[in-house]
């Protein structure tokens, strides 16, 4: 370990650090939610014991999360407002990850074919209007795809396909997830369907998927999944 390493390690957490931790104990404590102001910065910085620059980094390192919005203003009109964009800054989190090969392809298809199949599983077992909801939107995905004129377009509804299947588990979280690794991938998506020129066999995978959901057989969902992602990503097989 160089002398840097240990500085790093040995070293407390950076003020503003502290700072993001208490907020986030307020926003728990008070029972905030989306649409609910903070305090302003002064007001902060005392309820909290800091300086207000550690406060304003921290409000800054929160509104690139999208978990706040910052908005100019005196008396009742300051604070930054809670918002609802967290997926967003988990998309772009991902995609930063893999444009500097910090996550491999396998890691990403280990992570969608755990997901995919808990939630093909759960949506099963789970005979709700949300379900049936879903399960219309994966068929209407699959009707686009069979229209699909090029690869992007492909893979477009092939995303809505995809997001629908989470969406018929009904844990938002799970979606957030689903929507930041597809988003991420979508160009090795369309290298996918270019090297395999024919998607017919993706087709018939995304048709067993969905009628295995409609049956009520978890087991086949399930099944499903893993071959499809197989075949989409043969490269990232745990073989590979």
């Amino acid at each position: 370990m160089t002398p840097g390493e240990r500085r790093r390690t040995d070293a407390r957490p950076r003020a503003f650090e502290e700072v993001l931790a208490r907020i986030e104990e307020r926003i728990a404590a008070d029972g905030l939610t989306v649409g609910d102001r903070l305090p302003g910065e002064r007001q902060l910085a005392e309820q909290l014991g800091v300086g207000r620059s550690s406060v304003r980094e921290a409000l800054r390192v929160l509104e690139t999360l999208g978990v706040v919005a910052s908005q100019a203003g005196r008396g009742p009109d300051a604070g930054a407002v809670l918002t609802s964009r967290p997926g967003d800054a988990l998309t772009d989190l991902l995609r930063l990850h893999l444009g500097l090969a910090t996550l491999s392809m396998r890691e990403v298809i280990d992570t969608r074919l755990m997901i995919e199949q808990w939630a093909a599983a759960h949506a099963a077992s789970v005979r709700a209007a949300s379900v049936r909801a879903a399960t219309g939107r994966m068929a209407e995905a699959i009707a686009a795809m069979d229209a699909a004129r090029d690869p992007a377009g492909f893979v477009e509804h092939d995303i809505a396909f995809h997001l629908a299947l989470a969406e018929a588990a009904g844990n938002r979280l799970i979606v957030a997830v689903m929507r930041a690794l597809r988003d991420a991938v979508r160009r090795y998506a369309v290298d996918a369907v270019v090297r395999l020129g024919d998607t017919g066999g993706l087709q018939d995978d995304h048709r067993r998927i969905h009628q295995a959901i409609e049956d009520g057989d978890a087991g086949a969902a399930t099944a499903a999944v893993a071959e499809h992602l197989a075949r989409a990503y043969p490269e990232s097989g745990r073989d590979s």
